[in-house]
């Protein structure tokens, strides 16, 4: 099927609309106070509670998008989170916010198990390499839009603006991608959700060097980006704090559109995530030479940046099948899930015990683990 660059642009802006249902709550998660005001000891919950439901049912989320096929599950998890940011603009109490943050997890997941799978299926081979890497700046994008313009619209405007504004958007891709998807093909057949098959499920995409490999590169990479982004900004210069933290994704979304995209063209996509959690790596240890600096800081962005493109871009070169890409991109949820779920609380807990000196060593730790973690992978896949 030959590409189709409008359409892959309205999977990605679908893509941001998923990130933004974390970004929307970590970027005014300091004004939750005020429509909370006696609950703040439980308020990070807000935050955190879809990515629990990304931890635990990850892997599921492929087995569905794969049966229901990938336009409904799409859809649905469009018109769902739609539903759930019109629920949230009421500010209801907070047990009910928590539910509807469990139910906007499963809108989440449908959307970033089906939108990679469905770029990678309508993409052409010259298109995919750079349509996967604009895949992997969604959540950098969406960040960047809550900070500049998400954020001072919940200050002035208050915060069911925002929700109500974030379901809008959501309606507005269902309806843009609900017919222009009709003629993409769809998955195969794939197991009925039971018990067995979920526990199958997860033997065959975590027991596969090339299914789970994305995944685990992802857990160390995601660990790190949002926990970071919520805890430097006081250590920063007050003179260069604004920059660095609006700079610090665009950055990333920049080296990997640009220096990821053409490593891409020579190296496996694989080999490009490598170099950059060594680079990554590299700019922990100039983090401890000059401690939150804001060019190391950017160096840090730029090396991150050849991570995310190339992790995505990794899926359809190590998988063959839609079935096999979409159980990948349904791990990759589930591990950048958990990534995201714990950063923040291990990095908050080390930072009361080390202070700054915690952001590198986490930093430098996650980074180890993840070029290790692939180099491993790597070499199990050829030895099959």
């Amino acid at each position: 099927m030959g590409g189709s660059w409008p359409l892959i642009l309205a999977l990605w802006g679908a893509g941001l609309g998923a990130a933004m249902q974390y970004a929307k709550f970590a970027n005014i998660f300091d004004l939750l106070g005020v429509a909370y005001p006696e609950s703040d000891a439980a308020l990070g919950w807000l935050v955190s509670m879809i990515g629990v439901t990304g931890v635990v049912l990850g892997a599921v989320a492929a087995m569905l998008v794969a049966r229901i096929r990938y336009r409904r599950a799409l859809l649905g998890a469009l018109w769902l989170g739609a539903a759930v940011s019109v629920g949230q603009a009421l500010l209801p109490p907070l047990p009910v916010q928590y539910a509807l943050r469990l139910l906007e997890g499963l809108s989440h997941l449908g959307i970033v198990a089906a939108a990679p799978t469905l770029i990678a299926v309508i993409a052409t081979e010259g298109q995919r390499g750079l349509a996967l890497s604009l895949w992997g700046t969604f959540f950098g994008v969406a960040f960047a839009a809550m900070a500049v313009a998400g954020r001072p619209l919940a200050i002035h405007a208050g915060l069911p603006s925002l929700f109500a504004l974030h379901g809008v958007y959501m309606v507005g891709f269902a309806l843009y991608l609900g017919p222009r998807l009709r003629s993409v093909p769809q998955s195969q057949d794939a197991p009925a959700l039971t018990l067995p098959s979920i526990l199958s499920t997860h033997r065959a995409i975590y027991g596969s060097t090339r299914i789970c490999a994305p995944a685990i590169g992802w857990l160390f990479y995601t660990f790190y980006f949002v926990a970071l982004l919520t805890v430097l900004p006081p250590f920063l210069d007050p003179a260069v704090r604004t920059f660095v933290i609006a700079a610090f994704p665009l950055v990333g979304i920049a080296v990997s559109m640009t220096l990821g995209v053409a490593l891409l063209r020579y190296l496996p996509a694989v080999s490009v995530v490598i170099l950059g959690f060594g680079a990554s790596a590299l700019c922990m240890v100039w983090l401890v030479a000059v401690p939150a600096g804001a060019l190391p800081c950017l160096a840090l962005a730029a090396s991150m940046g050849l991570i995310q493109g190339a992790s995505f871009a990794s899926v359809p070169q190590l998988n063959a099948s839609p079935l096999s890409q979409s159980q990948a991109n349904g791990a990759m949820a589930q591990m950048g899930n958990l990534g995201n779920t714990l950063g923040l609380p291990v990095m908050t807990l080390a930072l009361g015990g080390w202070g700054y000196v915690s952001l590198p060593i986490l930093g430098g730790a996650a980074f180890a683990l993840g070029l290790g973690a692939h180099l491993f992978l790597a070499r199990q896949r050829r030895k099959i």
